[in-house]
């Protein structure tokens, strides 16, 4: 069993955790507090379902939980983007990271069924 942190997926979730964490800083108060700090707590998380995954033996219980969690942060991110708090390339960003850990946990999610 490889090192959490090790994993690409791993990698790829803590990128997109760190620009979360950068375009969240440029978010207006009303929302940076709020639908900010949401979204850095659910990108958090992310790790979380990860690191349990990885060692657990039921693997499918927590990559749902990834998935999940996953499409709450990609809905919060477009909610953003709707709401012209993120910039169009910002969200591209963050979209392409977004496909790369979606096909990866979901191919991992299918591998332990």
């Amino acid at each position: 069993m490889a090192l959490y942190y090790d994993l690409p997926v791993y990698r790829d979730t803590y990128q997109l955790i760190l620009k979360i964490f950068e375009v969240t800083k440029d978010f207006p108060k009303e929302y940076k507090y709020s639908l900010g700090q949401d979204m850095k707590r659910d990108a958090l998380q992310l790790v979380r379902s990860i690191y349990r995954a990885n060692k657990s033996t039921a693997k499918t219980v927590h990559l749902e939980t990834f998935l999940d969690e996953f499409e709450l942060l990609k809905l919060e991110i477009r909610l953003c983007t709707d709401m012209k708090v993120l910039s169009f390339k910002k969200q591209a960003e963050l979209s392409v990271l977004m496909d790369s850990i979606g096909k990866q946990v979901t191919g991992w999610r299918n591998a332990s069924q």
